[in-house]
């Protein structure tokens, strides 16, 4: 385990606590002496979560809140800001894992599913980033980092309204990142390939969303937990995970009409590892 000294005896909130990235976040702060706001919609979840990292109530509150809402994002901030202060802490970081993801050709959705993306993907992070950034530029210090995805590096048919939200909210986090700089806080993207999560596993009934699962694997929430945790404190503004997929992804947001030709190929691929990971867990060899 990477030991960073920025996270001991700080305090994070975390959104999408309750399962997948942000619960092994949660579990990676915990570990490195960090105290944690641990936040979700899902309040049995949070239930789950509280249960489980009992043993460190001494650094661990949950709050059940919608991150859709400014006025309750005014909430869990001040909740967080009193917390920090009861333990005589510092706020330091705030770490959105929230997200959501529905395949569809853009010819098929309905308007419902452009707001349930934007909604959560895009302004769920906006909100939080906006009020955090005030109480983080008047400390001068603290770190915002939001997860976005590969997919908001290189745009990815199929899941479109995913990677148009991940493009907003990557953009977003670079430029708050040079506003920030000049008042010694840091802000950084983190853009992760597919990972093992239950948004992974529902992609497997879309063959819309074959391009996923094109990297023949996927992230484990712990090893992005970890990479997460070692960002804390750093200037870099942007971590893509894995490294090779980040720069593929680079070279195929730069040169779209390439990337076209190249795309029916990697659509087969993933199609046959969608089979070949339905078939894993019907236990099927």
């Amino acid at each position: 385990m990477f030991q960073n000294e920025n996270v001991k005896d700080r305090v994070f909130l975390v959104t999408g606590a309750g399962g997948g990235i942000g619960r092994k976040l949660v579990e990676a702060l915990l570990e490195r002496w960090g105290f944690v706001v641990a936040c979700d919609v899902n309040e049995g979840d949070l239930l789950a979560l509280a249960d489980e990292f009992r043993t460190h109530q001494d650094r661990f509150i949950t709050h059940n809140f919608n991150i859709t809402a400014d006025e309750e994002w005014e909430k869990a901030i001040a909740l967080t800001v009193k917390f920090a202060e009861d333990k005589k802490r510092k706020f330091y970081g705030l770490i959105n894992c929230a997200g959501v993801l529905k395949p569809g050709w853009l010819s098929e959705v309905d308007s419902s599913q452009i707001d349930f993306h934007i909604d959560i993907n895009v302004k769920g992070n906006l909100y939080g980033c906006v009020r955090a950034a005030a109480i983080f530029r008047r400390a001068r210090d603290g770190h915002i980092i939001n997860i976005a995805s590969l997919a908001g590096v290189a745009a990815v048919p199929g899941i479109a309204l995913y990677s148009a939200s991940k493009f907003a909210v990557r953009g977003f986090t670079l430029a708050l990142a040079e506003e920030m700089s000049e008042f010694g806080v840091n802000v950084t993207v983190v853009c992760p390939d597919a990972v093992q999560t239950g948004m992974l596993d529902l992609q497997l009934d879309y063959e819309e969303a074959a391009l996923t699962f094109s990297g023949m694997g996927a992230l484990t929430p712990q090893s992005v937990a970890e990479e997460i945790c070692a960002v804390i404190g750093s200037s870099n503004r942007e971590v893509l995970i894995p490294g090779w997929r980040g720069a593929m992804a680079k070279f195929s947001s730069a040169l779209p009409e390439i990337t076209s030709l190249i795309q029916k190929p990697l659509r087969e691929m993933g199609k046959n590892f969608m089979t070949t990971m339905k078939n894993e867990k019907r236990g099927i060899r």
